[in-house]
């Protein structure tokens, strides 16, 4: 059950983490993408097969400290929120993994379209092979007042975490589930005292094409436009 929970919550985060601000929009059913484009029958569709992504996801910043305090961050995809105050990914054998068995304490940012080349080199270089990673990409860090991780200064959002559950793998890696302790944010980002997405300007990605997309406009008012159909 907790392996399904960790593999469906990822598309979740960006929404219900944040709290967004909802925009007021047209009541008219939303069908824009149903009427214009032809859809073929179930018969005629193409298979797939197994594998394939549930996408897109969003790109998840886990900074954490090693042994000897020094700061590491790395980007994950495989992760979102479930509770109200719980998040959870799936890791390889990295760095961070490491640091999560020892620590017990990590900060979640996300990757934005401000942040792009920085959040994708942290994907890309190991902390075990660049001690110096966060410092080489240009960015700063605050110890967390309130866990033992690093708060990456250039992401306006932090959400302060502490390990609850690591469930081991057999290749190096782990499930990990965080309580949510405490959230910081930039009040560059915040209208009216919320996140607000569009200010954050968090960026998904696409695991399809390997590419980084920003979020569109809304499209919809959620638990309301549906009641254009009642």
């Amino acid at each position: 059950m907790k392996h399904t929970i960790l593999t469906l919550a990822a598309a979740a985060m960006l929404f219900t983490a944040c709290g967004t601000k909802q925009e007021t929009v047209n009541e008219e059913p939303i069908r824009n993408n149903v009427t214009t484009m032809d859809f073929k029958n179930v018969s005629e569709r193409v298979n797939m097969g197994a594998k394939l992504y549930v996408t897109p996801q969003p790109a998840l910043m886990i900074a954490t400290y090693d042994a000897e305090g020094t700061p590491d961050v790395m980007m994950a995809a495989w992760g979102g929120q479930y509770e109200g105050n719980q998040v959870c990914f799936q890791l390889g054998s990295h760095q961070t993994t490491d640091n999560l068995r020892l620590t017990k304490a990590f900060t979640l940012s996300y990757a934005d379209a401000r942040t792009v080349a920085e959040s994708d080199y942290f994907g890309i270089v190991s902390g075990r092979d660049v001690k110096d990673k966060v410092a080489r990409a240009g960015f700063t860090c605050t110890k967390s007042e309130h866990v033992n991780a690093p708060i990456i200064n250039e992401y306006p959002l932090a959400m302060e975490c502490k390990v609850v559950e690591m469930i081991e793998r057999g290749n190096g890696g782990a499930f990990v589930v965080g309580e949510i302790v405490n959230a910081v944010a930039d009040p560059a980002i915040l209208t009216d005292g919320k996140i607000d997405i569009k200010k954050l300007d968090p960026v998904a990605w696409d695991a399809s094409s390997f590419n980084y997309l920003t979020l569109g406009d809304s499209v919809g008012k959620a638990w309301h436009s549906g009641k254009a159909i009642q």
